[in-house]
């Protein structure tokens, strides 16, 4: 009896946490640019089933590169980390498609690659057709790890009447290899990787300059909209967002920028999203689309 009531007992409390646990979606989206569907995880809160008449604000989560789009669901330690910060700030959580080295932009020698469209031409309007979000700028926050941190910054300079803010996560935020510390093997297979994308780098430096983040600093200081930085200290990439932020004092830039132990790892990524995610809505809230 004693062990059929402590059965009854785990049932009830897995039922209670069931109820209240964000829903992840799996949506298919199409893309005209790149004749070609992908998937994309959504993550509801659980509110959004309770408030029907509520409209919500959303945040984009990228990947980096060499993943895809369900990476912040499998790949940390924790498993309900995206689930959890959904309903700590009544968010919808998208995490899209980036493919393995797209770096979100649109590729001007592969019609294969154009991710810059695809996430705001074709990503946001599914988004907004299916769900009960707020369909606006203000209401729209985006962020991601590595390659993933460099399309939060790239799209958002870019596009700025799309987001409200920004997050980056350990940003591979320069394209161009003069600034990375490779050996022959790493710089062979990142001219490789790049070849279908921007074409070789000797050959096209300035497509390289032109796409990297850092060299948009002054387009991300005219958007005026919030931005927020952080890498490892034992990170390959940390010289580099050391010079983003630089650059961005220099031009007087808003930003949080932060760095902490860790390295190009998802025990820093998961440690890194919460505080990036908290600064974020807080930026919602300010626009007052956040739901209570």
């Amino acid at each position: 009896m004693a062990c059929f009531r402590f059965l009854l007992l785990v049932l009830l409390l897995t039922s209670a946490v069931s109820a209240t646990a964000a829903k992840v979606d799996t949506l298919a989206i199409a893309s005209a640019a790149m004749k070609k569907t992908y998937r994309a995880a959504v993550v509801l809160p659980a509110s959004y089933a309770k408030n029907k008449k509520a409209r919500y604000p959303v945040l984009y989560l990228l990947h980096g590169a060499f993943g895809h789009f369900a990476d912040w669901l499998k790949n940390p330690a924790d498993k309900q980390l995206v689930h959890r910060l959904a309903d700590q700030h009544n968010l919808i959580v998208v995490l899209p498609e980036g493919e393995t080295f797209s770096f979100y932009l649109d590729s001007p020698i592969s019609p294969a690659s154009q991710f810059e469209t695809y996430l705001t031409k074709e990503v946001l309007p599914k988004i907004d057709q299916t769900y009960r979000t707020v369909p606006e700028g203000r209401a729209r926050v985006i962020a991601g790890l590595s390659m993933g941190g460099h399309g939060a910054l790239y799209l958002t300079a870019r596009h700025p009447d799309l987001y409200a803010a920004a997050g980056s996560m350990s940003g591979a935020l320069d394209l161009m290899s003069f600034n990375r510390r490779l050996s022959p093997t790493e710089a062979a297979q990142r001219a490789e990787l790049w070849a279908p994308i921007l074409g070789a780098e000797t050959a096209n430096p300035e497509r390289f300059a032109t796409n990297s983040v850092i060299n948009l600093v002054d387009q991300l200081q005219r958007t005026g909209r919030p931005l927020i930085l952080d890498c490892g200290v034992d990170d390959g990439l940390l010289d580099i967002n050391r010079e983003v932020h630089r650059r961005l004092l220099y031009n007087r830039t808003p930003h949080e920028y932060t760095e902490r132990p860790g390295a190009h790892t998802w025990e820093y990524w998961q440690a890194a999203l919460p505080g990036q995610v908290l600064f974020l809505a807080a930026v919602l809230k300010g626009n007052g689309v956040l739901v209570e």
